[in-house]
């Protein structure tokens, strides 16, 4: 049986192409984890997914990716750009918020080589540096408090020890030395998309106006490619040690969000129980 929310995903971005007078036959699912990507020829469709069990106001969230992305993209940038072959949205189609995006020849089997990624992303953040728009200043903490009272059946008796160290955490980071920008602020190699022109960044979902370690903080504690490697060959080659609390935070994100995944994949429980006592011990 296909997933529910692929399919409404696939309907809804076939729908916004046709009412845009962008192609709209024969789509292909390009991804269905936090979002459905939905291509149609030349044009990629963005619909969220798994996002939507915990975000209130998601299309809040896709405009800020597309309006980042925007300015990105006219800076030269190495990111997806919007498609300008109509207004790239958010538009609602029958209850979901629909993006489009140029679609980007690249080869998914293929791993970005450290020294690219981490070079592009000393790139982006350099562009991002300029950025007038608004953006949040809380970004993971904030949406961790959500999933502590989203999740509160499944987390159960770990939500206490949970929420302590959610604040010792913020506490050490708020003490935390180092510039406040524009990020990312999801930085890992799943959200690059590696073409013959070099590596380009997707997905500012996420983005948030933070301390640029917690991207940095991202990227090393990546599995994808060697992290550690990718974080020394950033430029100025950041101390690891000085990261400590914005993994720490990534770490129990990582611990909740299985159980928001939990939710659209019940199967998947039993892992993020095991995830959880594995943070706790």
């Amino acid at each position: 049986m296909r997933d529910p929310y692929v399919t409404r995903a696939v309907a809804v971005a076939v729908e916004a192409a046709r009412e845009h007078g962008l192609p709209a036959g024969e789509p292909v699912v390009l991804a269905d984890r936090s979002n459905v990507l939905v291509r149609l020829g030349h044009v990629v469709a963005r619909v969220p997914a798994t996002t939507l069990l915990t975000r209130p106001g998601i299309a809040d969230w896709l405009a800020r990716d597309v309006r980042l992305a925007t300015f990105l993209s006219g800076l030269g940038a190495p990111v997806v750009p919007p498609t300008t072959d109509a207004p790239p949205g958010p538009h609602l189609v029958k209850g979901l918020p629909v993006t489009f995006w140029r679609y980007v020849r690249h080869d998914p089997a293929r791993v970005p080589a450290p020294a690219d990624v981490a070079a592009s992303l000393a790139q982006v953040h350099e562009a991002l540096r300029g950025y007038p728009g608004e953006l949040p200043s809380d970004g993971p903490a904030a949406e961790l408090r959500r999933m502590f009272g989203l999740l509160a059946d499944e987390l159960g008796d770990a939500l206490p020890a949970l929420r302590t160290r959610l604040g010792e955490v913020a506490e050490a980071i708020a003490r935390a030395p180092g510039p406040v920008q524009p990020l990312h602020g999801d930085a890992h190699p799943g959200n690059l998309l590696v073409t013959d022109e070099g590596p380009l960044w997707t997905d500012f979902e996420d983005t948030w106006r933070g301390p640029l370690a917690w991207d940095l903080a991202v990227l090393a504690r990546t599995s994808l490619i060697d992290g550690a490697a990718a974080l020394a060959a950033y430029p100025g080659r950041p101390d690891p040690a000085g990261l400590t609390p914005f993994a720490e935070l990534r770490r129990l994100f990582g611990v909740c969000w299985r159980f928001v995944v939990a939710r659209r994949f019940p199967h998947r429980l039993a892992e993020a129980r095991e995830a959880l006592a594995a943070y706790l011990a």
